[in-house]
């Protein structure tokens, strides 16, 4: 659609400002896979960028030696004291109570992961960079439409299914290790079969359904990020081009000029914000369909605790 609209000479629209289009086509092609894009290489940029600063933040979070006294303990810079308490509060009142202390302890690293690389993908779109970048081609060469990395990469469908992919890999593994081969099966079909024995004429309908919610289950995950992301940035490209649109002059152009820029910053704030929501989203859903798929000792343990008044004492993880 980009590439039309470059070709076409015609002015841009809010899906082309959501859409991916290839870049380098000439000499970064992969075959028959395709060609590299911008929001691939966005991707990359943020990936980069977690590398970069997340090794940082956890050795700032880290238990310092033991000369430093009790300022060991402190952990040094706003941002790592940030990302410490997020990930106390996902662990402590999000992932224990759901999974159970044991699996959140096992799972954390992944989900951590998972959630602070969807939760940089979605803000890394938020800056303007393909806009940027369309500025300088206009008035450098003439192109507005000139860009080579910007969007955001998880409003690419091809990108949140490969997200979805690695949970489902890790829910199905974790599934099998969990409860074994048997126990699988009898997840499938509710284990029916230990009651009446008419039951088992709904056991095939059952399993088929369950069967089904194996694999419709992460691409709900898939589904739901990208049509979030895809959403709220088509909305945000409408406001602020819609003054290029409306055939008015004068006085009334500056109205909404100035209506559409004061609405562009409101949803601007709340892509803030969903951004941080759809990022918690996908990794504690993707918590909950591993702790359905565990064995419920550790949960009624910890509920055990809970009733008897006992607080666990989860210290951060220096």
């Amino acid at each position: 659609m980009n590439l039309l609209l470059a070709e076409s000479g015609a002015p841009h629209t809010p899906l082309g400002h959501v859409l991916d289009k290839p870049v380098f086509a000439e000499w970064l092609s992969v075959g028959e896979i395709g060609t590299m894009s911008t929001q691939i290489l966005t991707m990359l940029l943020g990936a980069a960028l977690l590398l970069f600063i997340m090794p940082r933040v956890a050795g700032r979070i880290a238990t310092g030696p033991e000369s430093a006294g009790h300022d060991r303990y402190i952990t040094r810079g706003r941002l790592s004291q940030v990302v410490e308490v997020m990930i106390l509060y996902l662990r402590d009142t999000m992932l224990v109570p759901v999974m159970g202390e044991k699996t959140t302890r096992k799972y954390l690293p992944f989900l951590m992961s998972l959630f602070f690389f969807i939760l940089t993908m979605n803000l890394i779109g938020l800056v303007p960079m393909a806009d940027a970048q369309n500025i300088i081609g206009k008035f450098g060469w003439g192109d507005d439409h000139w860009s080579v990395i910007g969007g955001t990469p998880t409003s690419n469908i091809n990108i949140t299914a490969g997200l979805a992919l690695i949970s489902f890999i890790v829910i199905q593994v974790h599934s099998f290790r969990e409860l074994g081969v048997r126990g699988f099966l009898e997840h499938l079909t509710c284990d029916l079969t230990k009651g009446p024995k008419f039951l088992w004429l709904v056991v095939p309908v059952i399993f088929v359904v369950e069967v089904a919610g194996v694999f419709i289950k992460p691409a709900a995950l898939a589904i739901r990020l990208f049509a979030n992301m895809v959403g709220g940035h088509v909305l945000l490209a409408t406001l602020i081009l819609l003054p290029g649109f409306l055939p008015i002059e004068g006085l009334g152009r500056t109205g909404v000029i100035v209506v559409s820029a004061g609405a562009a910053v409101l949803i601007t704030f709340m892509e803030i914000f969903v951004a941080f929501l759809q990022a918690f989203i996908f990794m504690f859903l993707t918590a909950v369909f591993i702790s359905l798929m565990s064995h419920h000792d550790d949960h009624e343990e910890h509920e055990s605790h809970d009733a008897h008044g006992e607080v666990t004492d989860l210290q951060p993880a220096h």
